[in-house]
């Protein structure tokens, strides 16, 4: 044996009673788990680590994250690794970079920069592959090919396909690029995906119609895989929205993951009874339905999200012309500011909610901190003036923090028998949404010990074992006889998320030890130099 857990608190991912027992490792798997009551001799190994009041769970799987240039950029990745976090599904929200061409690349990274930095003129990475199986390769290959820092999964993101088959026109797709679309899919599917992606609210990926989804989405059931939409509202139409997507991947026979499932904007408020309805009636119907949220009321996007969707037809460098004009300024702000673009869900947008978490140019590091309207007020000016000038000076690069959620909706929707976990953290900007650092200490420190939302066995199983389920992944996701050793050894009663929202980069407490395959990447609440991670493939026969 290569390492022995002595006398730990097993909480086996499953949602049952947790029990103590000997956990021993061998050959980066679980060799052999000794309860208690099981007599004989106990496991012995070449390392023994000692209980010492911990519990040990499976790792934690961020099944909404956006560190697809982040793993390839920061080999210690200890916004993740620290959380106990030991598979990040990327990709999200339709918008990554593969598969691709030079022209779609070039708009992609200007596109997301603000959640992933990057941007054209970036020459810190070198963005040396075009198709999704060269950027799992490059995962693979990690740093000075030692791996990167934890496991990957990828999802193909629909927006960059549109954007590479279509273009950014406000159009339907024709026949010809339609079936390009389901080509590059299959693709990137074969290449191992473990799904598709989309970003309802983001352009070019919201001018795809349901028929036009559905399709891709029969693709995807044909490999297995699953759809994860960000939908079309978390706003004014949000219930429409579930609904939408619940149709649609039925019709296409297609398992659903729905991204940040959240009910945000005074217009929701309290009404997470009536999206949990919708969601038991699909279930009961046979749905294959499940979804992520993180344990925080903000949102976190870029600026440039909340403009309406026709201001941001024809990509990055179009918008920035229209921004610029007088004219189409104006009307830019009437539709943001008294009717609800379609990219702020429908609502006008409330310049007191809309907090600047980070810029790309350091020149405009004053506006991070403050919401728009304050920063606004100490320039003398209103705050559209301020939104649109930071937009162009800063070439769409801001992000923000939306304030526009709400406690109740956040704690009845994470008690759902299909809910799961997911950060969709952003690790850019000088003050990002301290979910990044903190979802999954969170979770356990406050949803469980603290307020007592879920049991500490129940909140488990939903960052492991139903995470794994979704991925299809065979031998992850419990601590069982045989399965990899992806592990996390947390203190219960101590373990809780550091970061704040005025120091969001802060590590959480309580979780001294994190293995992936059984190596320690945590060791003593410390970053080891071990670089375990991989990629997480779909195969034929499910994931490896």
């Amino acid at each position: 044996m290569d390492t022995v857990f002595r006398d730990v608190r097993v909480i086996d991912g499953s949602g049952g009673p947790s029990y103590r027992a000997d956990v021993a490792l061998s050959g980066g798997r679980i060799a052999e788990i000794h309860r208690e009551s099981d007599g004989g001799p106990r496991p012995g190994a070449a390392r023994v680590v000692e209980g010492q009041g911990l519990a040990l769970s499976p790792g934690f799987i961020d099944m909404h994250a956006h560190s697809d240039l982040a793993l390839l950029r920061d080999p210690g990745h200890e916004a993740k690794a620290a959380q106990g976090v030991t598979l990040e599904v990327l990709g999200q929200d339709g918008l990554s970079y593969a598969p691709v061409d030079d022209r779609t690349l070039a708009e992609v990274r200007a596109q997301i920069a603000g959640w992933n930095g990057g941007a054209p003129g970036d020459t810190s990475l070198d963005f040396n592959w075009r198709t999704v199986g060269g950027y799992l390769d490059r995962l693979d290959h990690g740093f000075d090919g030692q791996g990167i820092a934890v496991n990957a999964a990828y999802l193909v993101p629909q927006g960059t396909v549109r954007m590479l088959a279509v273009g950014w026109d406000d159009r339907a797709a024709t026949a010809d690029e339609l079936a390009r679309m389901r080509q590059l899919v299959a693709e990137g599917l074969e290449q191992g995906a473990v799904g598709l992606s989309s970003g309802l609210t983001y352009t070019p990926g919201m001018y795809a119609s349901d028929a036009e989804l559905t399709e891709l989405c029969r693709v995807v059931a044909r490999y297995d895989g699953y759809y994860c939409p960000h939908h079309r509202s978390y706003g004014a139409g949000a219930l429409q929205a579930y609904e939408e997507m619940v149709a649609l991947t039925r019709e296409a026979g297609c398992a659903l993951h729905l991204a940040h499932a959240t009910m945000n904007f005074g217009v929701n408020e309290g009404r997470a009874p009536e999206l949990l309805a919708l969601l038991d009636r699909a279930l009961d119907a046979g749905a294959d339905l499940t979804l992520d949220t993180y344990p925080y009321t903000p949102g976190c996007t870029t600026l440039v999200a909340m403009l309406p969707s026709w201001a941001s037809e024809g990509g990055p460098g179009v918008i920035m012309a229209r921004l610029r004009d007088e004219a189409t300024a104006a009307r830019i702000r009437h539709v943001m500011e008294v009717e609800g673009a379609d990219g702020c869900h429908g609502v006008p947008i409330d310049w007191d909610t809309i907090e600047i978490s980070g810029v790309s140019d350091p020149a405009l590091a004053d506006h991070v901190g403050k919401t728009v309207a304050r920063s606004a007020a100490e320039r003398g000016e209103e705050p559209w003036q301020t939104a649109r000038r930071l937009l162009i000076e800063d070439r769409l690069g801001s992000t923000i923090l939306q304030h526009v959620g709400h406690e109740d909706n956040v704690r009845r929707i994470m008690r759902h028998r299909v809910h799961t976990g997911g950060s969709d953290g952003i690790l850019q900007g000088d003050k990002p949404h301290p979910r990044a650092y903190g979802t999954f200490p969170q979770y356990l420190g406050k949803y469980v010990r603290e307020l007592g939302v879920l049991s500490l066995e129940e909140c488990v199983a939903h960052l492991t074992a139903r995470p794994a389920a979704r991925l299809r992944l065979p031998d992850r996701g419990l601590v069982r006889e045989g399965y990899r050793a992806d592990l996390v050894l947390f203190d219960p009663e101590t373990v809780a998320a550091g970061s704040t929202f005025d120091a969001p980069r802060t590590l959480p407490t309580g979780i001294p030890h994190v293995l992936i395959d059984g190596r320690f990447v945590m060791e003593d609440g410390r970053r080891t130099d071990v670089l375990a991670g991989r990629v997480v493939r779909r195969t034929a026969s499910g994931r490896s």
